[in-house]
């Protein structure tokens, strides 16, 4: 059995590790990565991005370039969004589905256009823990004598900028006016003069960008950034900060068994607009009948807090399981999601939490639990 230093040897670390090792980050394992929990604290990072700017080195994640004559079309059979909508400098956060609907990952399609010649180009932003299998899915279902596949994941350096002063603080290093950019917009950059790639996304529900560059630009704009007073952030306050908004955690809140009907994701299925995709039949059925569970949003009392795995009852008996659970920084409670058959899933629906063998009562609230008014619209 390997020891915990062997485990550590192992795990993969990005370009800017040794940056967090400078700041005495506190370090854990994630995805097969080693990767910073945090920095100076949770709280403090995490108030960094609701009220100014703070940054996260999410390089781990899975990066894909396709292009080719008929590559929109070609994605369209791997997701239920209609990625036929989308504009040169636009994208969409969607599913890879499984023939039961079951979501293998949540990705983003940044479409980049198509050329004099007819060919088409995106990025495709993947889970850094399902890369290798989001990789090997999407070769298997695409026509490769049509469309060239590149995974860039090793080569390339990811920094989200995140907070209500993000485009202050980041704007500085890039040449192109960041203004104009709307939410899931993006474009080809200079930043600190070289070339690129900027995107108005992330998964904090505040304004921010997210950029790729380079692995020498990254160490720059990192330490450019930070001395600016950026704070760097890690996976701690990254996930109270996506709970607070709602955003679901691949692996907890969704896997291959959930459908996105299921999980709330019901405005990305688009099966008005689009042909035939994998899991349709599925996806059409629940829109026909109804789901069996649905994802809610749970609030507890006082400082009791629904963990990942607790189980939720109802009348004294077990009806569903919390997926996510934190007390929120922003708002001062616990927050959590959770799945429950959908008879109990109306907000305002009065449930328990089980928490170290005692009964505590919750309540079903609105998603999401935290909204910005810091963020730009489409």
């Amino acid at each position: 059995m390997a020891n915990q230093e062997e485990i550590i040897q192992s795990l993969a670390r990005t370009p800017l590790y040794q940056l967090g090792v400078e700041l005495k980050a506190r370090l854990t394992s994630f995805g097969g990565w080693e990767m910073p929990v945090q920095f100076s604290g949770i709280s403090r990072e995490h108030e960094a991005v609701r009220n100014t700017a703070g940054m996260f080195d999410i390089s781990h994640m899975g990066k894909f370039t396709v292009q080719g004559k008929n590559l929109i079309s070609q994605l369209q059979l791997l997701v239920p969004s209609d990625l036929s909508r989308l504009q040169s400098g636009q994208a969409q956060y969607t599913v890879l589905l499984n023939p039961q609907a079951g979501i293998i990952d949540d990705i983003i399609v940044y479409y980049q256009g198509e050329d004099t010649t007819g060919t088409q180009r995106a990025l495709i932003i993947v889970n850094a823990a399902t890369t290798g299998k989001d990789k090997a899915w999407i070769l298997q279902h695409l026509n490769l004598d049509e469309l060239q596949f590149q995974d860039i994941s090793p080569d390339k350096v990811l920094i989200a900028v995140q907070g209500p002063k993000a485009i202050k603080y980041l704007q500085t290093s890039v040449q192109e006016d960041l203004q104009p950019v709307k939410a899931f917009g993006h474009l080809q950059a200079t930043v600190l003069g070289k070339p690129a790639f900027i995107a108005r996304t992330g998964y904090t529900g505040e304004d921010g960008f997210e950029v790729m560059v380079d692995p020498d630009v990254g160490v720059e704009l990192w330490r450019k950034l930070h001395n600016a007073g950026v704070i760097p952030a890690g996976l701690g306050a990254r996930d109270t900060l996506r709970l607070e908004a709602a955003m679901a955690l691949y692996g907890q809140d969704i896997d291959d068994t959930t459908t996105p009907l299921e999980a709330g994701l019901g405005w990305l299925v688009h099966l008005d607009t689009k042909g035939d995709f994998i899991g349709r039949a599925v996806l059409a059925q629940q829109k026909a009948t109804g789901v069996q569970r649905r994802l809610i949003g749970l609030q507890t009392q006082g400082r009791n807090i629904a963990r990942h795995g607790y189980q939720i009852l109802s009348a004294g008996k077990i009806v569903g399981e919390v997926t996510s659970g934190t007390l929120s920084p922003t708002l001062g409670y616990p927050i959590a999601l959770a799945y429950v058959p959908t008879q109990l899933a109306s907000v305002g629906q009065q449930l328990e939490v089980e928490i170290r063998g005692k009964a505590y009562p919750a309540v079903v609230v609105k998603r999401p639990f935290y909204r910005s008014k810091n963020r730009v619209t489409n």
